[in-house]
């Protein structure tokens, strides 16, 4: 029932906000052994030109939505088609109403275009294919770790971040990391506690137990803190002072991130921070993390080369939406003997 709702939820949203996707309802379906792809001819432009728009209906995370952009883009190649991604008439969580460094396809606000051609242009085109929202059949996204030599090539050539936060990235680094050994910890929270189906994040004892190891063997001299939980970065900041920095993101012990409206552009924002703390947690030596796309993302920066990437595995939430409500915190406080998390 309550996934019926969100279904009808998330359908009103897009027939209101998307005028292609509404003229999609017409579409003609391509089918592939993997994948199906929604073509169509909204006009006489480009007659010789062949586009494949990479668009995901609402998606995930920052790092999700690049996951599946990376390996459509591929797919776009490999149909010798050009690829445009639709963040505008397919918006995402990181939209915001207004435009945003003067556009409203929110890739856009932090990317430059892959290309010369407008999503105008694209839309007045003669043979045009909308992207399925899946990478592989019954499969919504791929892991970062799925990705290839090849898929690393095409990230490198077409995905290219804007200056200004580039910029941003490297003041941060060069003040705060360049000449420390650094430790890295991505520590999820927040939402992540309750969403089904999805990894377990982890608990506070555990990356503080795998802190200290590593401290311990490693001697390192910094550590650098990526989480969007205000409770944890308290209690880390608590626990290792002046060794711990973070970048000036927006944390919140609220589940709903995107619902706390305390600020100008907020989706946007949260966007561009997301950015900058991959990227950063990019350039450090050790990485204690559990299951998400964006340590995952960091450690592709890197073609898989350089980080030693440490998950904890606390496997995943229940596919019940109530019952993943409940079940992380009833696992944080039961020995591991009756199906607790494991201790390290």
């Amino acid at each position: 029932m309550i996934r019926s709702i969100k279904n009808f939820l998330r359908n009103r949203i897009y027939s209101r906000r998307s005028g292609v996707y509404k003229k999609l309802k017409s579409k003609s379906i391509l089918k592939s052994k993997d994948l199906k792809y929604y073509v169509k001819s909204f006009g006489s432009k480009n007659p010789n030109k062949r586009f494949y728009v990479i668009q995901r209906f609402i998606g995930g995370g920052m790092f999700s939505n690049l996951n599946y952009i990376i390996h459509h883009l591929k797919l776009a190649l490999d149909l010798n088609c050009i690829p445009i991604i639709d963040m505008e008439n397919f918006p995402t969580k990181y939209n915001e109403k207004n435009k945003i460094n003067n556009t409203k396809n929110a890739w856009e606000y932090y990317f430059y275009p892959l290309n010369k051609y407008k999503l105008s242009d694209v839309y007045k085109s003669k043979f045009v294919i909308i992207s399925d929202k899946k990478t592989r059949r019954l499969k919504e996204f791929d892991t970062f770790e799925s990705l290839s030599e090849e898929h690393f090539k095409i990230f490198k050539k077409y995905i290219k971040i804007k200056k200004p936060i580039l910029d941003d990235i490297t003041k941060f680094f060069n003040k705060n990391l360049k000449k420390d050994k650094v430790l890295g910890i991505h520590f999820r929270g927040t939402d992540m506690k309750t969403q089904e189906r999805h990894p377990f994040p982890a608990t506070t004892k555990q990356i503080i137990s795998l802190i200290e190891k590593s401290l311990k063997k490693e001697k390192f001299t910094k550590i650098f803190l990526v989480t969007e939980e205000l409770n944890y970065q308290k209690i880390l900041k608590k626990k290792y002072g002046s060794m711990i920095c973070f970048y000036n993101s927006f944390r919140s012990n609220n589940p709903d991130i995107f619902g706390s409206h305390m600020r100008k552009n907020h989706r946007y924002l949260i966007g561009r921070e997301n950015i900058i703390d991959m990227i950063l947690l990019s350039k450090v030596k050790k990485i204690i993390c559990t299951n998400s796309h964006l340590p995952d993302a960091s450690n592709f920066m890197n073609n898989f080369n350089r980080i030693n990437l440490i998950k904890i595995d606390n496997g995943n939430n229940s596919e019940n939406l109530l019952i993943a409500q409940f079940l992380w915190y009833i696992k944080k406080n039961i020995p591991q003997f009756l199906g607790g998390f494991k201790k390290f």
